[in-house]
């Protein structure tokens, strides 16, 4: 049995050719209707409507941006830590609502904290001639996208700030929030106060140290005293369960902790229900968790709004697209203290 009639066989895929020869018309009058022109009459139109449902044909969008000269792929590249995570995945959603209303599709892709996988993934979106960039970095300079700046792509950064680029920014004020942790700790009464922090070379872990350390010494506390720096292991919240059990049995152990990223504050509230100490030990988080509400005590967190994030930097990357020539900004979006009990904790 040949191929061709075996209905297992691929159906090889409409051209613009068999759309014009279906509808009886020339090429160019295919072209103009997928690229919606208005010199086209109804009826021309509507024959051709008729034929591309008929033959389901899927237009060449690649090859319709050499035809029409302007470099518009309808595509996006968005680059964000693990799209596992909670936060990354809310601001991939939001893009995209911002995207689909535009027509224009999103490549999504995580870098999991590694430089090497970041370039790679970066470079494969501009390969595919994406119209826009919007980031999440571990790179320490990003100097090397200049070239993609000179050529037109435009590019947004989320939660990290650009560094030896100038380019637009979504982020939030990670010194600020983390003073706010401690504020709250302290005005109920907290004197050792442990922090845990997420990756040390990552940008946002390192403005949400200083921000922690400079409240502490503003309280007359000393911020080293019971600080725990995350690491790059592939299991990071094992080493923190296991900092909350070695600061726990100390002569005089911290009375609140503050957690600067959300898997930490899970590990963290496991070791402290492990210890019994959930309802003695005070503990704030910066990033909400799902279910958050539903354990006992609720958890009190400095809660970001990925999808205000997410939202504002593609409506920004599209008003770049649009034609805006403004001066790059970054934008601050604020971080709301949810107050669930967990962090309302005196010490004892």
């Amino acid at each position: 049995m040949s191929s061709s009639s075996d209905p297992r066989s691929p159906r090889p895929r409409a051209t613009i050719r068999d759309v014009a020869a279906l509808a009886g018309v020339g090429i160019k009058t295919v072209s103009r209707v997928i690229n919606d022109e208005t010199n086209v009459s109804d009826q021309m139109r509507e024959r051709v409507e008729r034929a591309i449902a008929a033959l389901n044909f899927q237009p060449n969008l690649g090859a319709g941006t050499l035809r029409r000269g302007d470099r518009k792929t309808l595509t996006i590249g968005l680059l964000l830590e693990s799209v596992g995570n909670p936060f990354s995945a809310a601001i991939n959603r939001a893009v995209e609502e911002v995207s689909v209303a535009r027509g224009t599709a999103v490549f999504a892709a995580s870098f999991d904290d590694d430089a090497a996988r970041e370039r790679n993934l970066v470079r494969a979106f501009t390969r595919r001639r994406v119209d826009g960039l919007i980031l999440t970095t571990i790179t320490p300079d990003h100097g090397y996208l200049q070239i993609e700046r000179e050529q037109g792509t435009p590019i947004v950064f989320v939660d990290r700030p650009p560094v030896g680029l100038l380019a637009d920014a979504v982020v939030i004020d990670n010194a600020g929030t983390a003073r706010r942790a401690v504020q709250h700790l302290v005005a109920h009464g907290h004197r050792r106060i442990a922090h845990f922090s997420g990756n040390p070379a990552v940008s946002t872990t390192i403005e949400r140290r200083r921000g922690f350390e400079d409240e502490m010494r503003q309280s007359g506390l000393d911020p080293r005293l019971y600080a725990v720096d995350g690491s790059t292991s592939t299991h990071p919240e094992n080493e923190l369960e296991a900092a909350v059990e070695r600061l726990m049995a100390l002569d005089e152990p911290p009375t609140a902790l503050f957690t600067s990223q959300n898997f930490l504050t899970l590990s963290a509230l496991r070791a402290l229900h492990r210890l019994s100490l959930a309802h003695r030990v005070a503990l704030i988080g910066l990033d909400d968790l799902a279910l958050a509400d539903l354990v006992d005590p609720a958890v009190t967190v400095l809660a970001q709004d990925p999808a205000a994030i997410g939202t504002l930097a593609a409506q920004r990357l599209f008003a770049r697209l649009d034609g805006d020539t403004s001066p790059e900004e970054t934008i601050i979006v604020p971080t709301e203290l949810i107050v669930r009990g967990s962090g309302e904790i005196r010490p004892v």
